[in-house]
């Protein structure tokens, strides 16, 4: 069967239309890992189901946000340190006391649930 010619010019058979958006490496990565982060969440999400006791799940909610809380504190304390040790290195008294200020703030953040138990009792 002998190939047509297309009747119109515009847009040949052998050849994408004038007007169509191509990708560049950058944009078949970034929509190779949207559709990876699309079929992740279709294939691997669980049903959840409704717990009997609705305090119990507003207790583990809260020991969830405390656990997160818990670790943002441990990460401040962790930059405050660094912030001392390179105070210390350096002779800057100005970020030594921001160094102390930071490592003050992480153990307040990092303890926050046991500060609030006690000041509740």
């Amino acid at each position: 069967m002998p190939l047509r010619r297309s009747r119109n010019k515009a847009y040949p058979e052998n050849r994408e239309p004038s007007n169509s958006l191509r990708l560049g490496k950058r944009g078949k990565k970034q929509f190779a890992f949207y559709t990876a982060a699309v079929l992740c969440a279709c294939c691997f999400s669980a049903p959840v189901l409704a717990a009997s006791d609705p305090l119990g799940v507003v207790n583990n909610l809260s020991s969830f946000i405390f656990s997160l809380i818990r670790a943002i504190g441990l990460i401040l304390l962790g930059w405050g340190v660094v912030q001392v040790g390179l105070s210390f290195q350096s002779h800057d008294p100005s970020q030594r006391s921001q160094g102390f200020l930071t490592l003050a703030g992480g153990l307040v953040v990092t303890f926050a649930k046991e500060i609030l138990d006690l000041i509740t009792g």
